[in-house]
């Protein structure tokens, strides 16, 4: 029976190794010898040198820390104080904050497996960080450990793991964790080619398909002029976006745009705002006639405000949205491509087509949404873009396409309207009701 295995009484503690005092006595006396030495007083060479082992200290005790911390969580031995795992016990006693103790915890845990013995011997020997070997652990663990998910032809996932280790620790003699990690989401590439390739078309169409899942687009107005919103797209998408915005938003296009009153002088304000005005340049200018229509009704936004108003008055205008908006902007927006003034009190344009058209024109519809405001049935408020153009008369049974026999309606009340369960009153002002027949 060794010491060790002696019998104690409960509560007694293990005497402290002989072996592990001594070390540990001669690692202070050393770091005290070393911290001795005034880092003012050296040369720039030793300077350069001190730098250089004292990063390679740091690294090996890192690796002893890892290599302490991993064999403690084989042993469980935070279930002595009934800590949830390894690393809130560690942080109780060290006073490491709780992430950074669980970070190291599970790399320790993680290098004391065989696949990364390499690793754990290479960080333990100063010759890569900590950080460094997190990257590697990580980029190995991302390869998958089934059969079944890797090509018929691939060799076992055990070998190409190990393979991508050795290559790992190669490429670390020259790269820092980022641009490591950089590489190791590749690594199949370069220890399989043909693996990394099957593997990133399977993952490439898994994310894809993802984004595609996630895709939405949502904007609330907050009553004070202001709307926010938030969207998730697939990334390609995104990139073809802030491709369209990147040019609008150069500092020179922005000045030249919302500064044009000053002569010279760039436009200093952050990336993230220069792109949200290009975004607003990007709608307000994009062509009117490549809109395409809704249920029949233009999906361009139309202003409406008096002929006082456009002529310099101070009379606020309206979207055909139902929002308000100031004089100022009204005229500005009435220059803009992607926008159609609707003046009142100024030249109308002939809209009855009579029976030359089925369907009602741009024209038409315009005029149509600025008499009816929206849905046309009694008790809703959808606006016109959320609405079609209905025939009052039915042009099957020979009614006109013009604007005197043509209603704004919902999808819903467009639906009703044509539903012989429903009965349809009009009335003076231009409403319509409906009762379902008994």
């Amino acid at each position: 029976m060794t010491s060790d295995e002696q019998w104690r009484a409960p509560g007694v503690q293990a005497p402290p190794s002989p072996v592990l005092a001594d070390a540990l006595a001669r690692l202070d006396a050393a770091y005290d010898a070393l911290l001795s030495i005034p880092p003012e007083t050296l040369s720039d060479e030793d300077l350069t040198r001190l730098v250089d082992a004292s990063t390679r200290f740091a690294d090996r005790a890192a690796g002893a820390v890892t290599a302490a911390v991993g064999e403690a969580d084989h042993r469980r031995l935070g279930d002595a104080i009934g800590a949830r795992h390894t690393g809130q016990w560690w942080a109780q006693r060290s006073l490491l904050t709780r992430p950074a103790a669980n970070r190291l915890a599970h790399l320790g845990r993680r290098l004391s497996e065989e696949l990364y013995a390499r690793v754990h011997a290479a960080l333990a020997g100063g010759e890569v960080h900590a950080d460094q070997a997190a990257v590697i652990v990580n980029a190995v663990d991302a390869i998958p450990s089934s059969p079944d998910d890797l090509p018929s032809h691939a060799e076992a996932p055990a070998v190409l793991k190990a393979r991508a280790v050795d290559h790992l620790l190669v490429l670390a003699k020259d790269h820092d964790a980022q641009a490591l990690k950089l590489l190791g989401v590749r690594i199949l590439d370069t220890v399989a080619p043909d693996v990394g390739e099957a593997a990133e078309a399977k993952e490439l169409a898994d994310e894809e398909a993802e984004a595609a899942r996630k895709v939405s687009l949502t904007m609330r107005e907050n009553g004070d002029g202001i709307t926010t919103g938030k969207f998730t797209l697939p990334t390609a998408a995104a990139e073809m976006l802030r491709k369209q915005l990147m040019p609008i938003a150069t500092p020179q296009q922005q000045h030249a745009s919302h500064e044009s009153g000053q002569a010279s002088g760039r436009d200093e304000r952050p990336l993230h705002v220069r792109l949200g005005w290009a975004l607003i340049e990007w709608i307000e200018r994009y062509p009117a006639d490549h809109l395409p229509t809704s249920g029949g009704v233009s999906a361009t936004v139309v202003v409406t405000m008096a002929l006082g108003t456009l002529m310099g008055g101070l009379a606020a205008a309206s979207l055909d949205t139902g929002s308000r908006i100031s004089a100022g902007q009204a005229r500005r927006l009435a220059c803009e491509a992607g926008i159609i003034p609707a003046v009142l009190g100024g030249k109308s344009q002939v809209l009855d087509l009579g029976r030359t058209r089925r369907f009602h024109t741009k024209a038409q519809r315009i005029a149509i949404a600025q008499r009816d405001g929206g849905c046309t049935a009694e008790g809703c408020d959808l606006p016109p873009a959320a609405c079609h153009v209905h025939h009052d008369q039915p042009w099957s049974r020979g009614g006109p396409t013009d604007t005197h026999t043509g209603r704004l309606l919902c999808h819903r009340h467009h639906r009703v309207i044509h539903d012989e369960r429903y009965e349809t009153t009009r009335h003076p002002d231009g409403k319509v009701s409906f009762h379902r027949r008994t």
